[in-house]
């Protein structure tokens, strides 16, 4: 059967069963149930069935076709999920709407929604009342109270060290805290990510806060449309500036010390090995949460989504090798499998072409080329100055691939992501 008339049997194939799906369920059963205040045992019966109604259904999740490995037998996380960044293809899933607590993942939430706020230029004095409220505990990336930050700074300082006191910053920028995560959650919603409530900006362990394998996958998903996401989510290593300080002539000067990207997987590390292609995005951990990582990589010019949450097993690293597990049998598996659901485009992607706002750089700037290519693979980059800014950027906007305008499974290929060269 021609290409075409594959894509569009299996468009419709698709979008049948879900209205079919919708016509028996009421809107409520969209939802996965309301969020509770300590984590279960197991997962419910019955969750969301956002992106197919296996999707939530509890267990592991994956139709292998002819020649297709198995699945890992060493996967201990309570949920995961590994997806076509592209295609938006789920090629297997556990739990994937599980809600749980998502620990500094959430950052993924918070960038997309402020990125597009300021320029990388913008100023900013730091005043007491911006670090107040930081949960005991918390990752800081060394903010100080009276100093000045670039945008750009404290985007670093949430991507490399998961910062809290930057994201505290930021917010207070945006009018504070409870505006900040009342934006979040607004454009949670607009990208269909029903299983999650943001109660604190940076993810911190917090009564009711939650989301899901397959929500951190869709903000990852958004994230990489943007250039400036892009390129904090694959930077190893940066410069931050330091405190101000005074010589006995009375001359100031402020140094500046390295910051390293917690990403063990983009940045190694004893027992792990940076994995080939990475090229971002977001880990966290938390007391309630445990580890939780998303992770997106290429190779041969497919891009995968991995989304990893909370393993059981307590080894050093963890998350990690089982997220590296995943896109290893994710690439193998790639066209191998029977698609089990799909990552749903935003709602406003129904309506509008993706190449209407794409240009993802900060503060708006809507320019840069068009660029179709698949995502480039990753490969660590040491920027101009020492900031350690990963090289090889395209602008490029959002297109749909031939035949793509689909009513459920609509294609929504990523522009090329962060080049990152072999460390020396």
């Amino acid at each position: 059967m021609p290409a075409p008339k594959k894509a569009l049997r299996r468009s419709l194939t698709v979008t049948s069963a879900a209205l079919t799906a919708l016509a028996l369920l009421s809107p409520a059963a969209l939802a996965a149930p309301s969020p509770s205040t300590s984590p279960s045992a197991t997962p419910p019966a019955a969750m969301s069935i956002v992106g197919g109604a296996r999707l939530g259904k509890p267990g592991t999740q994956v139709e292998l076709a002819g020649g297709a490995p198995v699945l890992p037998k060493d996967l201990t996380a309570r949920s995961w999920i590994v997806a076509d960044a592209e295609s938006g293809d789920v090629l297997a899933a556990h739990n994937a709407h599980w809600r749980l607590a998502p620990a500094s993942t959430l950052k993924m939430l918070f960038a997309d929604t402020l990125l597009p706020k300021w320029p990388k230029t913008t100023k900013h004095k730091v005043e007491p009342s911006d670090l107040a409220g930081i949960g005991s505990g918390s990752s800081m990336v060394g903010i100080k109270e009276g100093e000045t930050y670039t945008v750009h700074d404290l985007w670093l300082g949430v991507f490399l060290r998961s910062g809290n006191d930057a994201v505290h910053v930021l917010s207070a920028m945006n009018d504070g805290v409870d505006k900040t995560v009342e934006d979040m959650n607004a454009h949670a919603e607009e990208l269909q990510a029903l299983d999650t409530t943001a109660v604190s900006p940076d993810g911190y362990d917090m009564p009711g806060q939650v989301s899901s394998a397959y929500d951190l996958t869709l903000f990852a998903r958004s994230g990489l449309q943007k250039k400036d996401f892009r390129e904090y989510a694959s930077t190893v290593r940066a410069k931050f500036p330091g405190e101000t300080t005074k010589n006995k002539k009375g001359k100031t000067s402020r140094e500046s010390f390295e910051i390293q990207n917690t990403n063990r997987l983009l940045a190694g590390d004893s027992d792990v090995e940076v994995y080939p292609g990475i090229a971002g995005v977001k880990n966290g951990n938390t007391t309630n949460a445990g580890s939780t990582f998303t992770g997106v990589a290429e190779r041969g010019g497919r891009v995968l989504l991995v989304t990893v949450m909370n393993p059981a097993k307590d080894e050093h690293n963890e998350v990690y090798k089982e997220t590296a597990r995943l896109f290893d049998w994710g690439f193998a598996a790639a066209g191998k499998v029977r698609p089990v659901g799909e990552l749903v485009g935003p709602r406003s992607a129904t309506q509008a072409s993706p190449s209407a706002g794409a240009s993802g750089e900060a503060g708006g700037t809507g320019k840069g080329a068009a660029g179709t290519k698949p995502v480039a693979g990753a490969s660590t980059a040491h920027g101009a100055g020492g900031v350690g800014i990963a090289a090889g950027i395209t602008a490029g906007v959002l297109v749909l691939l031939a035949g793509g305008a689909f009513l459920v499974n609509r294609k929504w290929p990523l522009p090329d992501l962060v080049r990152r060269r072999t460390r020396p």
